[in-house]
């Protein structure tokens, strides 16, 4: 059976999400709930002598368990797996020909979720059920990233516990995490795998080049941001709880073989949640709806909401990288930032948001007085229900977007850079100091010179009350908000252009045709946007 033909007979089988009451420890659940953004709480050993002594009783706990079974050494699993990834690296070397890079976004997420139609996906599956894609090639994400990748980043770069790496476990129906404090050196991490612990490297886009490519064009299909995480799991053993997470998640086998089930959320209240769960014990979760063993090349994708345990067989470990995005992204989070100043315009300009309460409201209204039968509890709902209807002739909509933009650009992932793009751009420009002086100085921008900004999204313009902003992405860090959001503030007479230069991508435009007062103010403005790295030009200057 083709990929595709298994992911439609899959796709017309899979039940839709039960509807069931409220579980009766949801509440409870609700207040230890914690944003689960790839940062695990940390278990601090502060001996070495403590350290090695809990490795060791954790490796004869997973052995005693059966769990162990299978393990192979560092070296095997390293020599099994080295592959030079030629298949994507021709497939993002065709996607730096593209001269638009939200087509070439489009044309990565497909690659991605191939054989599955884009729109088909988007229309049928995206936030409604799990899919899976069984390829029988293992090659297929080779080069994405590998166990031998995971061993160069330990050994060349800054890899620190708890906040670049975890180091996880789950026995008997307890997980735990054994981060010692300190940076992560291959000695001790490959020690705690062989014990039979997982682990997680967070955000490995801060590590490889090729994850950045990656997740830095699929954020353009998103219009959200990409994130990730690797995870390494030895044979026979379990890392996480059963669980759910709050973005939209594609598992990607790279190596190995991993045995997943996912279970309907339990709730329609934990349907597309807004943070993730706490662990579950097998006992909360019922039976899984979906359950299948990942092979490399394989793709697990489900929703946020859909609860997911992952063990590995006996006879392999299993390395895949989540690929998440959507993580706060839906109309009520856009609402949290609309309403209140939704309220804050209607009362500056309508007196009936301004006038005062009743005098005597507090003797009937309130959950004291929620079971009276008194006529003025009618008319004051009326009221407040009349208030809320008036509210939307004060909404800013475009206002509440500009909010939500800017937190988005933040979050963005730089641009990696084509050749193309890094000799036509402020960062290949030809100055350089050489043989004592400073050469090449005289490269500039004209009239003549035709620019476009980098990347579709990489700048936005934003009113700031009496002021115009323009955020924009191209020099955040490759780090988690490692920066600040990167702005600043556009003179009036310069937006006009700025809002030619964004709509006419991906064309290129003369300086000369910029809608600013003169020829001088056109170049200055371009200069501005070049060394900010907002714009390149088509042609290396």
């Amino acid at each position: 059976m083709s990929a595709f033909a298994l992911y439609q007979s899959f796709s017309a089988e899979l039940p839709a999400p039960a509807k069931v009451k409220k579980h009766p420890s949801q509440a409870a659940a609700k207040k230890k709930k914690k944003k689960e953004n790839g940062v695990a709480s940390t278990k601090v050993s502060t001996l070495k002598a403590q350290m090695k002594a809990e490795r060791k009783k954790l490796r004869n706990k997973i052995q005693k368990c059966g769990k162990a079974e299978g393990l192979r050494t560092v070296a095997e699993e390293m020599e099994s797996v080295s592959g030079d990834g030629e298949a994507l690296e021709m497939l993002l070397a065709e996607l730096t020909g593209m001269n638009n890079s939200r087509k070439r976004a489009s044309k990565l997420f497909q690659w991605l979720i191939d054989p599955i139609p884009a729109k088909a996906f988007f229309r049928d599956t995206w936030e409604k059920k799990p899919v899976i894609v069984q390829r029988q090639n293992p090659d297929y994400y080779k080069g994405l990233f590998s166990t031998a990748e995971f061993d160069r980043v330990l050994r060349q770069e800054d890899v620190q516990y708890g906040v670049n790496l975890d180091v996880t476990s789950y026995t008997d129906g307890k997980r735990e995490t054994h981060n010692p404090p300190g940076r992560a050196l291959p000695f001790t991490v490959w020690d705690f795998y062989q014990s039979g612990c997982s682990l997680r490297l967070l955000n490995p886009q801060a590590f490889s080049s090729t994850v950045w490519n990656v997740l830095s064009i699929l954020q353009e299909q998103f219009g959200s941001m990409a994130g990730a995480n690797v995870y390494l799991t030895p044979p026979g053993t379990q890392g996480f709880a059963p669980h759910y997470d709050d973005i939209e998640a594609f598992v990607v086998q790279l190596e190995g073989k991993k045995h997943w089930r996912v279970y309907n959320p339990r709730t329609e209240d934990e349907v597309l949640p807004v943070l993730s769960s706490p662990n579950f014990n097998q006992a909360e979760i019922g039976k899984p709806i979906l359950e299948v063993v990942l092979q490399a090349g394989d793709l697990l994708y489900f929703p946020r909401g859909f609860i997911h345990q992952g063990d590995c067989l006996p006879d392999t470990h299993s390395l895949h990288i989540t690929i998440s995005s959507y993580q706060k992204n839906s109309w009520g989070d856009l609402l949290l930032k609309m309403v209140p100043a939704a309220l804050e315009v209607a009362i500056e300009e309508d007196v009936e948001y301004r006038r005062g309460l009743p005098l005597d409201y507090l003797t009937y209204m309130g959950v004291q007085n929620s079971d009276k039968d008194d006529p003025r509890r009618a008319e004051f709902f009326s009221k407040v229900n009349s208030l809320i209807n008036k509210l939307t002739n004060y909404t800013p909509v475009d206002a509440a977007v500009d909010l939500k933009a800017r937190e988005f650009l933040h979050d963005c992932l730089p641009p990696m850079l084509t050749e193309e793009e890094l000799a036509s751009s402020v960062q290949g420009a030809p100055v350089k100091w050489e043989r004592g002086k400073v050469i090449n100085a005289d490269a500039c921008i004209t009239s003549q010179t035709r620019v476009r900004v980098l990347r579709d999204g990489c700048a936005r313009l934003c009113s700031d009350g009496d002021a115009v902003h323009l955020y924009y992405t191209t020099d955040n860090s490759r780090v988690y908000h490692k920066e600040e959001l990167k702005s600043f503030e556009i003179k009036t007479e310069h937006t006009d252009a700025m809002e030619f230069l964004i709509h006419s991508y991906p064309k290129f435009v003369s300086v000369g045709s910029l809608p600013c007062d003169s020829p001088e103010d056109r170049i200055s403005f371009a200069e501005l946007l070049f060394e900010k790295g907002i714009i390149h030009t088509e042609e290396p200057l």
